[in-house]
């Protein structure tokens, strides 16, 4: 069987036991390394759909129980009931800390201002955009989906989320969360 032909200027390998990509687009080079995930089984698995599906509400009642560690990193935020609920987190003790894309560097019609006030907030530059939407906590639970923690998401958007529940899933989670913020930077504060 041939090779399914590539679109002219992309090229892409794989190594045994190792994902090796290596593209060109637009003209920049690119190389991702990242060992495969293992196949994970899931304990339990929550799915909201927006608009009006109670995918924000979900959110706030996950963070409102998690006890020693919420790792964030989103794409957009904007949801003032997602950002009371990370600061409630903080101040019960809980490790928040959230990586954003770099178009949430001003803060412009976002929350991150106020969280950057009181969490620790990276922005990811080292990618074109950081189009993640995960949150992990507590070691066990990830939560994840198309959902942005926006206000827009829950009323607007046709949106899905996802909490799942696996110690194993939650590691290969934070262990990327770990990889993204090495290379982010914190947010710089307001003048």
């Amino acid at each position: 069987m041939a090779d399914a032909p590539k679109p002219a200027g992309v090229r892409a390998s794989i190594a045994v036991g190792l994902a090796v990509v290596v593209g060109a687009v637009g003209g920049h080079t690119y190389h991702v390394l990242h060992p495969p995930p293992p196949d994970i089984a899931v304990s339990t698995a929550v799915v909201r759909f927006s608009p009006r599906g109670g995918c924000t509400d979900m959110v706030v009642s996950e963070l409102d129980r998690a006890s020693h560690e919420v790792l964030v990193q989103a794409y957009s935020f904007t949801s003032d009931p997602i950002g009371a609920a990370l600061i409630r987190a903080k101040s019960r003790g809980v490790a928040v800390q959230v990586i954003l894309d770099r178009s949430q560097r001003d803060g412009v019609g976002s929350e991150t201002r106020k969280l950057a006030a009181v969490l620790p907030v990276f922005i990811d530059a080292q990618h074109s955009i950081a189009h993640n939407k995960v949150m992990i906590l507590d070691g066990t639970t990830v939560i994840t989906g198309s959902f942005n923690f926006t206000n827009q998401a829950e009323a607007r958007n046709a949106e899905n989320l996802i909490v799942l529940r696996s110690q194993a899933l939650a590691r290969s989670y934070r262990d990327n969360w770990l990889a993204h913020q090495a290379h982010s930077e914190p947010m710089p504060l307001a003048p």
